[in-house]
């Protein structure tokens, strides 16, 4: 079984989440759902397999300061598929 990636909050209110993901390689944030839109903002550059709910994987190439959005309902688990450490910084609106 794949190690899980530290999920740090760094801010919540009743608008907002706030999450720091930090990812040694091989390590993977498990099967979840997204329940709210969100932004993700890359620390680091790095390389993620994204695993869908059929079992299909979109390989990504994350460069530090990229921002990307996504809609609430996605469901998947994100895997550092890359050598090196990676950090993304997660920012949902409730």
């Amino acid at each position: 079984m794949t190690a899980s990636a530290r999920a740090t909050l760094q801010h919540e209110d009743e608008r907002t989440r706030v999450t720091r993901w930090d990812f040694e390689p091989g390590q993977s944030t498990g099967h979840h759902v997204h329940a709210y839109d969100y932004v993700v903002v890359p620390v680091t550059d790095g390389r993620t397999d994204v695993i869908s709910a059929d079992g299909s994987v979109t390989a990504s190439q994350l460069r530090a300061g990229e921002s990307y959005t996504r809609p609430a309902g996605g469901e998947h688990e994100v895997v550092n598929a890359g050598t090196s450490p990676l950090a993304f910084v997660e920012i949902e609106f409730k």
